[in-house]
């Protein structure tokens, strides 16, 4: 049997635990692990709004991690197609979408590739919307000194 490949996406904007754990999660279930890090553009078609970190700068952080081996930007949200491209055997996402309807019909499709989907726990005490939302209080509040 050749070695297992696993592929996660996100946006990794102000990198913290939450994308530590799944990135090591990730990388105790396969031999290669390949991570698609949403661009710029794609983050604000998606969320109307910009990542506070520069889509090269998330690139470069996620490439000097050792449990990463290949970086490739995300341009779009179609996980089929990245299947065809890097022929990856598990595909990880964060609990929040298990259930969800998108997902449901994903995993049926992706069952017919041979690959698995892979959920891993939500790290509730920290996301980039929790620490954007204090960035921009302590802004705001600098701002009125």
């Amino acid at each position: 049997m050749g070695k297992t490949i696993g592929y996660t996406t996100g946006v990794f904007d102000l990198f913290h635990i939450g994308h530590l754990n799944i990135l090591k999660n990730a990388r105790k279930q396969c031999d290669e692990l390949i991570v698609g890090i949403t661009t710029d553009e794609l983050c604000y078609e998606l969320k109307n709004k910009m990542p506070i970190i520069p889509f090269s700068e998330r690139v470069a952080i996620l490439e000097a991690l050792r449990i990463v081996d290949r970086v490739v930007p995300q341009i779009t949200i179609d996980e089929i197609h990245d299947c065809e491209r890097f022929h990856f055997h598990k595909i990880f996402k964060g609990s929040d979408w298990k259930g969800s309807p998108k997902w449901d019909n994903l995993e049926v499709q992706f069952a017919q590739f041979g690959v698995e989907v892979v959920y891993f726990d939500y790290t509730e005490t920290t996301s980039s919307s929790l620490i954007r939302s204090i960035l921009n209080k302590m802004h705001a509040e600098e701002l009125q000194k």
